[in-house]
């Protein structure tokens, strides 16, 4: 049985998921509406991968009896001023994400919820390969730049990547 603070932690943590998938997402939105198709594609596969994170925490909850509760989220925003700023937002939202992660972690640990804490280490490990994922992604358009020619061949690369 999970203590209170850990189910709402895990709840919380399902829905940071499910925010992560909506900014996404809308993300991949913004970048088919100026013509970055690759990686418009790659942010929807993304997106359907944080779905299946916040899935993954659900049927956590539901096998252990405890209770689930999907909140609000929150519309992200809608407008960038280019490719590297949607990466870059990207990043520092893994970031934040690491961190809860990491605090959920913690809490498990402190609570000598074994079990639990087994089951974030997939996060732990997921999460290390996102930021890399993504700090890659940025070092690859500061090398290549953000001129025409070089977020041509960032938006393909992204479009082979899909998430």
């Amino acid at each position: 049985m999970l203590s209170a603070n850990v189910v709402k932690l895990l709840n919380q943590q399902m829905n940071q998921e499910m925010v992560s998938s909506n900014l996404y997402l809308q993300m991949s939105a913004w970048c088919d509406s100026k013509g970055y198709e690759g990686a418009a594609d790659f942010l929807k596969a993304h997106a359907d991968e944080e779905m299946g994170h916040a899935r993954k925490l659900f049927d956590y909850l539901h096998e252990t009896g405890a209770a689930i509760e999907v909140g609000a989220i929150a519309a992200p925003k809608t407008e960038y001023a280019g490719l590297r700023e949607v990466f870059q937002e990207v990043f520092e939202h893994e970031l934040e994400v690491t961190a809860k992660i990491n605090a959920l972690v913690s809490a498990t640990w402190d609570e000598k919820d074994y079990s639990t804490f087994n089951f974030l280490q997939w996060y732990v490990a997921e999460q290390h390969e996102e930021e890399h994922l993504f700090r890659t992604i940025l070092e690859k358009i500061d090398i290549i730049g953000t001129n025409g020619n070089g977020l041509y061949h960032v938006d393909r690369d992204l479009g082979q990547m899909k998430g």
